[in-house]
């Protein structure tokens, strides 16, 4: 009987293109569907070759932090099973940024940034970078250079973006040994799961984030000099009473499992501050919905916009069940708006609305965010383009883009003159 796959332990199932990847020597390059266990099989090549080869010093960058510590400490754990003994312990054992081996290989782990600068001090003879696809050209001008006298190599995997940049370019090189991985070739995708995916997204998302394919004709959706203009907002050592605030949230559900709370403040001016963006990761829905009642009573919501789609209408259930909650919450599902006192008013609020009204407002500068990387990574992932002379849109790292679209949509909320129907 075969072995069930551990997400613990991924070296004891490995597909045949892990296999082969993992024992591939020189540039690799890989493009690939989401889930289908690329920074796993990175992780587990990268250990190895360090254990098994004195002196390697391998330097492994992705977009954000998180995402960097997820391919680190994917490594550290198969280190810690296949190979403990040649982990250091005492002074010298594992850190959040570094790993050393008794045979004298190290292993580093950075957030690679908007430029790489922070990087461009090492020497490698293994340079991993994970979700390179939204990565800019001078993160790689700042460290390619790094393998130039050890003749390393380079291997570079992400999700796709468009047909545009330094990842891309990749794909076109003859140096580098490619693996394409599409998520309905992965054996341990649930089929139902994808087949329902693909109902709820359009062609292109589904085409970009499972199916691996480069797109042509996509769009940042947000600006980047608007992103790098408007996150400059530090976090507040105290919360200072008697504001509006308005709290965002975008609910996990299968296959997506982090939750987000984002809360703004409105001015009197009507303007928009980000103040806070929380988020949690395999957390039951639950505990969540008491991370709201209690941020409810530390900012006194004026009202709480959830993203009531799936198990979100469980959250709504939940905090109606709140005296203090259950008159502040909104449902904004994408596809439902609040109806007008005389049940006239039907027009859905589509996705393309919320993200619009963001848009204007960081347009028209009367929104501030949080100075964060996750946060300006994931108002960086939002892409659209056009399917059939309809946009769409959409983001494989959206949460907490998602959970702002919701808050931010305070600004249109005029009772806040607008009569809700709660349900």
């Amino acid at each position: 009987m075969g072995l069930t796959y551990d997400i613990n332990k991924p070296w004891l199932t490995l597909d045949p293109w892990q296999k082969e990847y993992i024992e591939t020597k020189g540039n690799c390059f890989l493009l690939c569907g989401r889930q289908v266990g690329k920074t796993a099989a990175m992780s587990i090549k990268f250990g190895k070759r360090a254990a098994t080869t004195p002196n390697r010093v391998v330097l492994m960058l992705a977009y954000t932090e998180k995402q960097a510590y997820n391919l680190f400490f994917k490594t550290l754990m198969y280190l810690m099973a296949v190979y403990p003994k040649k982990v250091k312990r005492g002074a010298d054992k594992p850190t959040k940024h570094q790993i050393k081996l008794t045979n004298g290989s190290i292993i580093m782990c950075y957030a690679a940034g908007l430029t790489g600068e922070g990087v461009r001090t090492y020497t490698v003879t293994d340079l991993v970078i994970d979700e390179a696809a939204p990565m800019k050209r001078e993160v790689f001008v700042a460290t390619t250079p790094m393998l130039s006298v050890t003749k390393g190599s380079l291997d570079i995997s992400s999700t796709p973006r468009g047909k545009e940049g330094y990842f891309y370019e990749c794909s076109l090189k003859d140096n580098f040994t490619k693996f394409y991985i599409s998520a309905e070739e992965c054996p341990r995708h649930d089929k139902e799961f994808l087949e329902e995916e693909k109902k709820t997204m359009s062609d292109l998302e589904y085409a970009q984030e499972y199916k691996a394919e480069f797109l042509s004709n996509l769009l940042q959706f947000f600006p980047e000099e608007l992103i790098e203009e408007l996150c400059d907002q530090k976090r507040r050592d105290s919360i200072m009473p008697a504001r509006d605030y308005f709290y965002g949230a975008d609910v996990a559900r299968k296959g997506k499992d982090e939750f987000t709370h984002e809360i703004l403040e409105r001015k009197d001016n009507g303007n928009l501050i980000h103040v806070e963006n929380i988020m949690t990761k395999n957390v039951p829905i639950p505990e969540n919905v008491r991370k709201i009642i209690e941020l409810n009573l530390q900012y006194n919501f004026k009202k709480e916009y959830i993203d009531s789609g799936g198990m979100g209408i469980t959250v709504c259930d939940l905090l109606r069940e709140n005296s203090a909650n259950k008159h502040k919450v909104v449902e904004i599902n994408n596809a439902s708006r609040p109806i007008d006192r005389d049940e006239t008013q039907h027009k859905k609020i589509l996705k393309e609305d919320l993200y619009n009204n963001l848009l204007s407002l960081m347009q028209q500068r009367r929104i501030r965010f949080l100075s964060d990387e996750e946060v300006k990574a994931s108002l960086r992932s939002i892409q659209c383009g056009f399917e059939e002379g309809v946009l769409k849109i959409w983001g494989s790292y959206s949460h907490i883009t998602e959970g702002l679209i919701r808050a931010a949509w305070c600004i249109k909320d005029k009772s806040l003159n607008l009569w809700v129907r709660w349900s």
